[in-house]
């Protein structure tokens, strides 16, 4: 699933934007020039009702049509910048825009559906490719041919109240690393009473089931087999996960009464000061103190508790397949231009995000590596805005962890998982054997008609 971020906190009617006044159609089409110039659309622009985002985007564009006047391009706002339940029938139908917004989960499908274009034989015209994350650049290549380029990444890690810890007698410097310390630092969160809530995890619209996925992990395990043929949930990783959830809420009853939780339920939950740990990725920590009423120097992340991996997620562009030669080198010059320029850009201009009270130094995994990660990183502490220290822990972790990305047909998957934990966390007698036995027939199902 999406991580949180502006996408996801406000909703706007798709519009089309253009730098070029000339070029004004919607959708891809056509042979991308004009009078000797090059038009390529591109989606995912941030929409107006995201002010600042929606400015920083267009000063950006500014810069890069003073930089590269033969390149025209056609901005796409839209929320989300990928809707699922359209998402096929616009590849299906051609109507991508020519760079177009896809989530890591995406690549290998879009490539099947023979709607990518092959990017292998123009990365020498993307300055930056050598300089990103491998682990991130495998993710868009498929049989050897390279079909995306990454934009950003997420990893999960367990977000915790440093107040209530100091309260329960914990070390707000040393969030727990093993589930067995989980349920124990949430016990004593717990009997600090007054409706306060050790720990708290989603159960219902699909994200149970994420977060299944990710606990699954985070124990070694997995969710489907190396081939992707068959279901793994029910394993001993797979018990353990609900074995654990089963104890924390009816034997230990440090996760509260109220259930099938969402996530927005769990962040109003630890805004109010009233939750001591969930699992989550970085940024949710702007959105616990801007919109929920935390506060940074009380909020903090650790590593995924288990020592065995941490679940990633992320999103990158691609290309449409009837884009010609030239779309696709103005496409990855834009793509050097606002994503992957070490310090500066849409994503990286730190000293810009901090003068407009956009936080600066959360702990987002790193994109790049080498010369121009120190460079990323130099210009992000010298911005640095948020309380670096209480992220330490969770960059300390993620070094240990193996990074995985979520499973084929996830949210199909996640459906079912999410009945097997709500049933765990609302059914005191719930058979763990049996529900994995039923989660693993149906994911097996799923599998088959993929």
């Amino acid at each position: 699933m999406r991580s949180t971020g502006f996408r996801r906190t406000v909703v706007a009617i798709g519009v089309c934007s253009s730098l070029a006044l000339a070029a004004t159609a919607c959708g891809s089409g056509g042979d991308g020039s004009a009078d000797g110039r090059t038009r390529i659309t591109v989606n995912c622009e941030p929409p107006r009702s995201a002010k600042v985002d929606r400015r920083f985007f267009e000063e950006d564009l500014a810069s890069f049509a003073e930089q590269n006047p033969g390149i025209d391009v056609v901005a796409h706002d839209a929320f989300p910048c990928q809707d699922p339940k359209t998402f096929d029938a616009k590849l299906a139908g051609g109507q991508m825009e020519d760079v177009f917004y896809t989530y890591f989960t995406d690549a290998k499908h879009v490539v099947d559906m023979g709607q990518a274009a092959d990017l292998t034989p123009y990365l020498k015209d993307l300055k930056s490719y050598g300089t990103l994350q491998k682990q991130l650049r495998d993710i868009y290549t498929v049989d050897g041919r390279v079909y995306g380029i990454p934009r950003t990444g997420y990893s999960m890690g367990l977000i915790y109240n440093r107040k209530l810890f100091q309260k329960a007698g914990l070390d707000p410097d040393k969030p727990p690393t093993t589930w067995d310390e989980v349920r124990a630092d949430a016990r004593k969160i717990a009997a600090l009473g007054n409706g306060t809530v050790g720990y708290a995890d989603y159960s219902a619209q699909n994200q149970g089931g994420w977060h299944f996925t990710a606990e699954l992990y985070s124990q070694g395990g997995d969710v489907v087999s190396p081939d992707g043929k068959k279901a793994a949930v029910d394993s001993p990783e797979g018990h353990a996960v609900l074995q654990n959830l089963h104890d924390m809420r009816w034997t230990d009853d440090s996760m509260g009464s109220r259930q099938l939780l969402v996530i927005n339920d769990v962040q109003q939950m630890m805004g109010s000061g009233r939750l001591g740990m969930y699992l989550a990725a970085p940024d949710n920590i702007p959105i616990l103190v801007k919109e929920k009423g935390a506060h940074y120097d009380d909020i903090a992340i650790g590593p995924m508790p288990g020592g065995n991996g941490t679940l990633i997620g992320g999103d990158g562009y691609m290309f449409d397949k009837h884009d010609t030669p030239a779309q696709i080198r103005a496409g990855l010059k834009w793509l050097d231009h606002m994503f992957l320029t070490p310090g500066a850009d849409f994503l990286g201009d730190y000293a810009r995000a901090r003068k407009n009270d956009a936080p600066v130094g959360l702990p987002e995994p790193r994109l790049f590596t080498g010369a121009a990660d120190a460079r990323d990183q130099q210009a992000k502490k010298a911005n640095a805005n948020v309380p670096l220290a209480n992220y330490q822990a969770f960059l300390d972790g993620n070094r240990k962890l193996r990074m995985r990305i979520e499973p084929p047909d996830a949210q199909q998957i996640y459906s079912v998982l999410d009945s097997t934990v709500s049933a765990v966390l609302t059914e005191k007698d719930a058979d763990i054997d049996q529900l994995l036995k039923d989660a693993s027939g149906k994911i097996d199902g799923i599998l088959a008609r993929s």
